[in-house]
């Protein structure tokens, strides 16, 4: 897990940097129509740190976690992302991912383990999570940046 916290650190602090670079404009464009703009994948990228922080933390003090599956067009739409300032977002989910950077950090070895259910999706453990939501980060980091 060591190495999944510092790939998780480093991507974090280059991507602070390249977001710090992107516009208002830039970011609330909607390149088409059915596309998410740079705020709105930002805001889902913030929904994706809320949902995985709960189920992190959740994770540790059960046997098994179940948790509802998330609907993310929902979930960006009833937020309005697309209406919140460019640098308010980029705050937001700096300090949600660096608390749960600490939050990984912080899980003992032997939860790692642990069972974990979302939605009707086939049960993964803890460690799988952690690191499907940095491959996750990832995807739409490339999205933004592309």
């Amino acid at each position: 897990m060591q190495a999944i916290i510092q790939d998780f650190r480093s991507t974090l602090s280059s991507a602070c940097e390249q977001l710090k670079r992107i516009s208002e404009s830039e970011g609330s464009r909607i390149p088409e129509a059915g596309k998410w703009s740079r705020k709105q994948i930002l805001g889902h990228l913030i929904d994706s740190a809320s949902n995985n922080h709960q189920r992190f933390v959740r994770a540790q003090l059960s046997e098994d976690l179940v948790f509802p599956a998330y609907e993310q067009e929902s979930w960006v739409r009833a937020q309005g992302y697309q209406l919140e300032s460019w640098s308010q977002l980029l705050e937001l989910w700096q300090s949600y991912n660096r608390h749960l950077l600490n939050v990984m950090a912080c899980v003992p070895t032997e939860k790692l383990g642990s069972r974990c259910v979302i939605g009707s999706n086939q049960p993964v453990t803890l460690e799988f999570l952690m690191k499907d939501y940095l491959v996750h980060l990832k995807h739409h980091l490339r999205q933004i940046l592309g």
